[in-house]
This record gives structure tokens, sequence and C-alpha cells, in this order.
């Protein structure tokens, strides 16, 4: 049943998931921790963030021949050990459980075949205790000697997605790569930034439209050898250099040059010829506007003062000096400390 994959960025180790931002909250014996507003959101965004890399598999899931070459469209995916191992690490073994219902369906003509075969369904109801339960649905053919385990698996990582734990994966499209003899990817994808626990704790998250639909593809070359848009078309890298053009405005001039020139390390969007650094550049640029409003809604809470000795902090005369997400980062991430620690007090 598993398709040839191989692992992200060429790491075979496993080094394990990246802490989260929140302590684990281990229930009370034979009663449901309730959370408080404010832990249930810090815990839904705990459990958003993405997987280490380490923890990242890439699956075959369609192949064609260029030539002679055979090539593969691969997509990311994790075991579900690193879906538990997310639970456990977040709210204890003792804070989630899950139980399975098993079923065999009516049988299915298969169009790889043609064959009428039975499909085994399976039903997942996952519990955090504090949160609430979601339940997911997972199926294999009958005839598959791991159609059991494959379809559990497939189950219980569906009914995660929908506490947010996966969700991510779900953004790729895939991304087509030369295959060896035993149709095995020959390279992986790079991850984006925002499919990294560090970037999405920065604020970048996928991108939308067109730009999601081309995510991680490798980019083609013109005839000068410099890359242009999937499939020859202008029109999609037009559309992401007005998007990042329309992002002047809402993020200022000091930290809309700033992201051009240490994504890009040029001045203007227009001279950049590779679609994916024009997608890197518009997920940094989305993710300072999200700091932005982050840090507006701070301000609003408990006025401008305390932004001063921040910022002088970070050697900073001012925001407007502020040009790159790191530094926005600890900007807004102290501000709303203060608000936070403000609102206890009162």
């Amino acid at each position: 049943m598993a398709a040839p994959n191989g692992h992200a960025n060429g790491s075979l180790g496993r080094t394990g998931d990246a802490a989260p931002s929140i302590p684990s909250v281990a229930p009370t014996a034979g009663a449901a921790r309730q959370f408080t507003a404010e832990e249930i959101r810090h815990m839904v965004a705990a459990l958003e963030v993405p997987f280490d890399p380490s923890q990242i598999d890439w699956r075959v899931t369609n192949t064609s021949k260029n030539g002679s070459h055979p090539r593969g469209q691969v997509v990311p995916y994790a075991d579900q050990r690193a879906y538990t191992d997310r639970l456990n690490l977040l709210v204890t073994p003792a804070g989630w459980t899950r139980k399975y219902a098993i079923h065999t369906s009516a049988n299915f003509q298969r169009e790889k075949d043609q064959r009428v075969v039975a499909k085994v369904l399976i039903a997942c109801e996952l519990t955090i205790f504090g949160l609430g339960s979601h339940s997911a649905t997972g199926e294999e053919w009958a005839d598959d000697d791991n159609a059991g385990t494959s379809a559990e698996a497939q189950a219980f990582k569906r009914a995660c997605c929908c506490f947010g734990l996966g969700r991510y994966l779900y953004y790729f499209t895939g991304a087509w790569v030369d295959l060896d003899e035993r149709k095995r990817p020959k390279t992986i994808p790079k991850l984006f930034g925002w499919a990294t626990p560090d970037g999405w704790r920065n604020g970048m998250r996928p991108p939308q439209g067109e730009a999601a639909s081309s995510e991680a593809a490798p980019q083609p070359k013109a005839a000068d050898g410099n890359p242009v848009s999937e499939n020859g078309n202008a029109a999609a890298h037009a559309t992401l250099i007005a998007h990042i053009e329309a992002m002047a405005e809402p993020l200022g001039r000091g930290l809309y040059r700033g992201l051009l020139k240490t994504v890009a390390r040029v001045w203007k969007p227009i001279q950049i010829r590779d679609v994916a650094l024009l997608q890197k550049v518009l997920e940094h640029m989305q993710a300072a506007e999200r700091g932005l409003r982050r840090l507006e809604t701070a301000i609003d809470k408990i006025g401008p003062e305390p932004l001063v000795p921040i910022l002088h902090s970070l050697k900073l005369n001012s925001l407007e000096r502020v040009d790159n997400l790191k530094t926005l980062h600890e900007i807004v991430v102290a501000m709303e400390a203060k608000a936070g620690s403000r609102a206890n007090r009162t």
C-alpha cells in the first residue's frame, strides 16, 4: 500500500517535534480538564504549528514519463507517530484518547485494474479533554495486507486535522521530481518557511489562490535560463508582483523595502524573475502585515508608551526602522506580554 517516499530536505533522522510555546496540561484523574478561553486559543495555536522537517516524508501520488526519465508528483505527509507525539507533548498521554469503529463497505470497482473489491472503513473519534471530540473516517481496499492499519492511520490523522493538527499539509498540491528505477524520488522539494515551526511562529502562512497551486514545485526556465512562471504563463508572475506591490502601503516604506532587500536582495519586486522567490517575499510581507495588526491590537489595549522602551532595547529609534520579520515578532511578543500582565493585574 505504501507508496515510495523520501525524507524532507534529505534528512533520514528523527529529531522529534519542536517544543510547544505552552506547557503540557495533565487532566485530573476521572474528570475532564476545563480550559479557559485563553488556554483554548493557545492550545489550538500550538496544535496548528507544523511538524519539524525531520518528521516529514514525501509520498509519490502520480507518475509520468518525460522521455526516458520517469517523474513523480510528491506530496508531504507525517507518520501518525508525529501526531501522537504532539498530543502527548501538549496534553500528556492522559489528556487525550481515541476510539475506532471498523466497517466493511459494499464492493467497488477499482479504477487501476477494474476489479470489484470491498473497502475497509474505519471511523476514529479523537477526544482532547477540555477541548472536545472530533470524528473522521479512513478507507483502504480490503485486499491490501495492511488495509486496517492504513485506514486506521488515515482516520486518526483526519480527526487530528479537525483540531488543526497537521492541517497545514493539505495546502500542498504536489511537486514533480525525477524518480529512480524503483520509483523513489531522487530529490526532495525544500519546505518553504511557512511549513516549518520557526516560520509559522514568526507569522508566515500558506499562500492563497494561484500561489498555493505551485507551492514547492520546481520552476521552469526560459530560453535565457531565467525562471518564468509555471507553464510559461507570465500572468501568474505578474499577479504575484501586483500582490507584493499592494503591500507597500500597509507595511510602510521601511518594512516593505527591508523585506525586499533581506529576502530577495532587490529594491523592486519587478526585479525578481523566480516565481518561488516572489512567493517567499509575499509570504514574509503577509506575515508582517499580520504582525502589525497584532501590534495595533496591543497598543489599543495599553497605549503606545510601553513600545518606546521595547524599541530602545532593540536599538531602534522608531517602528519605521524595523525591516525584518524577526525584529517585528520580538516587538509584538513583548507588547502582547505587557498587555497580558496588565490585564492580569486588573
